[in-house]
């Protein structure tokens, strides 16, 4: 097994036919950074074109799979071509991931949260410990799901169900976002232990029948992802602009109930 150096922000290792990415910023429970996304991209394009590999495993390390978007990048100033550098590179990562030629497993434990929770949802299938956290909680700081999370969203709850979610914001824990079908299963043991059942489960069937099939369905819903990714950042950038925003950085940083005006 070869793995990368501690002070990367993504560790990734190799066994057999699989590669699992770690997200790696325990300290900031696996906030996203720009440094980060771009690691993350990097990684998974080089597993991409590793035609040894069939199953892609994303953990996180510490106490969380990921708490979504660094507030720290939030708070920077607000220079465009910094933000749809980022929100691009956010783009590159989802699709990256979504297209993939291999099968792919989110193991959830502690928060998945915001832009977290959008990465998870692009993989293959999601295990998630019973005392997960889990939240597209874009709304409490008065922005929208990036990272795809309305294309991810709709295609699991219809679009009923998914301005629900969106806008109440809530966090839930396994069970309840296992009733919505938001995850695929409670890990009843260890993550690990889950993810190492469904990693033989799938290492001993047809894996590339299973792969053109997710080719199949990836390629005709490309177009809409791609347009989901367009709108969002260019929403996303309307909503920083806000007054509620501001507000809800605010507050979160105060950690205090935000005042939303509406403005």
């Amino acid at each position: 097994m070869e793995s990368s150096t501690a002070n990367k922000t993504v560790l990734v290792s190799y066994n057999g036919r699989t590669a699992t990415l770690e997200f790696n910023r325990p300290e900031a429970l696996n906030a996203m950074n720009e440094t980060m996304l771009q690691e993350i991209v990097s990684a998974l394009k080089e597993i991409t074109v590793n035609d040894d590999i069939d199953v892609v495993i994303l953990k996180g390390n510490g106490k969380a799979f990921s708490s979504g978007g660094d507030i720290k990048t939030m708070l920077a100033p607000n220079v465009e071509s910094d933000f749809f550098s980022i929100m691009d590179t956010i783009s590159e990562l989802v699709t990256t991931l979504y297209f993939m030629p291999k099968l792919t497993i989110s193991g959830i434990h502690g928060a998945a949260a915001g832009l977290g929770l959008s990465i998870a949802l692009a993989t293959d299938y999601i295990i998630a410990e019973p005392e997960s956290k889990i939240a597209m909680n874009f709304i409490g700081i008065g922005l929208i799901p990036d990272g795809g999370g309305h294309f991810f969203l709709e295609r699991r709850l219809g679009e009923v169900r998914a301005k629900e979610l969106i806008w109440e914001g809530k966090i839930m824990g396994a069970r309840e976002a296992f009733e919505k079908g938001l995850i695929h299963e409670i890990a009843s043991e260890t993550i690990d232990y889950a993810i190492e059942t469904k990693l033989a489960s799938w290492l001993s069937s047809p894996i590339q029948a299973m792969i053109k099939t997710k080719k199949i369905l990836g390629e005709k819903n490309r177009p809409l992802l791609l347009k989901m990714l367009e709108l969002e950042k260019n929403a996303q950038m309307k909503m920083r602009q806000t007054k509620d925003h501001k507000e809800g950085i605010k507050a979160f940083l105060e950690k205090r109930k935000p005042n939303f005006t509406g403005k």
